[in-house]
């Protein structure tokens, strides 16, 4: 006896397929990174995760940049806006800066991808805006604020990259370990300065280093600010 063949199963009765939107684009590229990295996020790969062309989503992405675009603001949602009864414009600045270092260094791979991509989606323009806001509380404004926000966000994307390589703890306690030895024993007549310093030179934890490079960004922000509003008036 020959074996009875299935029934073919008809359009009607399979079950639909959800509708392709940009938010569900992003989503599976979400879970594709934390599974599988970011070199794994391509249109050929989320197509086949949401069961249709590749071609289907450039109805929604226009490119591999707009779609990497639209994972970085998506994961700027947690992004905190300290509000303004917890304290002065200057630390609350500090505050929403250290919030998105946070947000990258949880991202390694896309703290790399942020050094290249210029978001423009919601959560980053409310970010954007935050900054903008504070900075005016501050006095800064115009293209001092402008350029100021370029610079602050610079800092924390550049610290996060730094770490961001897959080292395990062990590797990255051996190299500094390694540094400061070269630091403690190095030769006063050749390296003055780092001899002269010393253990200095590696001094302070990452929060610490951090607020002090944000302080120092700010002292620069707010003389220049200075000095254009003296230069407007003619002084």
């Amino acid at each position: 006896m020959t074996p009875e063949k299935s029934a073919p199963i008809s359009r009607r009765e399979r079950p639909a397929k959800p509708a392709l939107t940009r938010q569900g684009i992003i989503d599976a590229a979400l879970a594709i990174l934390r599974e599988e990295g970011l070199g794994k996020v391509t249109m050929r790969r989320i197509a086949a995760a949401l069961d249709t062309g590749p071609a289907s989503l450039y109805v929604y992405v226009r490119n591999t940049g707009d779609l990497h675009a639209q994972i970085l603001d998506s994961l700027l949602g947690p992004v905190k806006v300290p509000a303004p009864e917890t304290g002065a414009w200057r630390d609350r600045l500090k505050a929403l800066l250290v919030s998105y270092g946070e947000v990258l260094f949880r991202h390694p791979e896309i703290a790399r991808m942020a050094m290249s991509t210029q978001p423009s989606g919601p959560n980053y323009l409310a970010l954007a805006d935050a900054i903008l806001g504070l900075l005016d509380e501050g006095g800064v404004s115009g293209r001092e604020a402008a350029w100021a926000m370029d610079l602050l966000l610079l800092y924390p994307t550049a610290v996060a990259v730094e770490h961001s390589s897959p080292k395990s703890a062990t590797q990255e306690a051996d190299e500094f370990s390694a540094l400061a030895a070269k630091i403690a024993t190095a030769d006063p007549a050749r390296y003055p300065h780092i001899a002269r310093l010393g253990d200095t030179l590696v001094s302070g934890d990452g929060p610490s280093r951090t607020d002090w490079a944000l302080d120092v960004i700010l002292d620069g922000v707010l003389a220049a600010a200075s000095r254009a509003s003296a230069e407007q008036r003619g002084w």
